[in-house]
């Protein structure tokens, strides 16, 4: 069963989900350590992360499917991996791969633009009179 999945999985990879997957963590400890590295963003970033991470693995709690559990638990190695290691440097932020978008379903499409809209609040630039006024209060 696990040369199976080794060969199922080789078939579909990429470079970047190979080198993930050669340091694939235990759920339990991902969960984790996903948890500690939100606390280098910024309180906005951490706290939609943070319910994020949170809700996904509630989801994907009860999934037996073998090939599923290593997909999901690839994926979050590989966002752990991208997690910038000072926030503060905009360059260690990088944009989402093209060929991605293509593999994606109309569900994941939907949840990212629900996502980019939520990120879009959250950094909206605040007017100089809204932070006058609220300075005053």
């Amino acid at each position: 069963m696990h040369s199976t999945l080794v060969r199922l999985a080789e078939s579909v990879t990429t470079k970047h989900l190979r080198q993930a997957s050669v340091a694939l963590y235990p759920p339990i400890p991902l969960y984790r350590r996903l948890l500690r590295a939100h606390r280098r963003l910024p309180i906005e970033m951490r706290s939609l992360g943070d319910d994020y991470v949170k809700a996904e693995f509630r989801r994907h709690r009860e999934i037996t499917n073998p090939v599923h559990i290593m997909g999901f638990l690839t994926q979050w190695k590989m966002y752990l991996d991208e997690l910038p290691r000072d926030p503060s440097d905009s360059r260690s932020f990088k944009k989402l791969d093209p060929t991605v978008y293509e593999k994606m379903s109309a569900e994941q499409l939907g949840q990212l633009y629900e996502f980019m809209h939520a990120t879009k609040e959250i950094w909206k630039p605040v007017d100089g009179e809204q932070a006058q006024s609220e300075t005053k209060k």
